[in-house]
């Protein structure tokens, strides 16, 4: 059985750190787990709930929630951030480890400033459905 969950990850990571836009704004920070004391702003790739569809090539649906952390004064930097994910990702097809995305849409994305104004959020949250590659053949 493949593991659509993990190759989805590695996929997004991938066209995240690839995009000329985010490099720009991130230089390469997106994660899984920030590392002790990342440098911000940063991205995280954040909850993940899947579930198998019934159909041909093994489908799975997923939804995750992609996570920007800055610390910018106001949130131009956060929304910035947000609409290059959202560019880079929406209906974007994306494949890794034999699993492919047949579709993949921003499903929607807020920004909000901490409750003591020292960073900003921006959560983007995604919805996925993956196949096994093989299954063209």
């Amino acid at each position: 059985m493949t593991d659509h969950e993990s190759a989805l990850q590695k996929a997004l990571v991938a066209a995240l750190r690839g995009d000329a836009a985010l490099a720009a704004l991130l230089d390469g920070r997106v994660f899984d787990q920030a590392p002790q004391g990342a440098e911000l702003p940063h991205l995280l790739i954040g909850r993940s709930e899947s579930r198998p569809l019934d159909a041909d090539g093994g489908g799975v649906e997923q939804r995750l929630t992609l996570t920007a952390v800055s610390r910018f004064s106001g949130t131009e930097e956060a929304k910035a951030i947000s609409a290059a994910a959202r560019a880079r990702l929406h209906e974007a097809t994306l494949e890794a480890d034999g699993v492919r995305t047949v579709s993949l849409r921003v499903v929607w994305s807020d920004v909000a400033r901490s409750g003591d104004g020292r960073r900003t959020w921006a959560v983007v949250r995604l919805r996925a459905v993956t196949e096994d590659v093989s299954s063209d053949s």
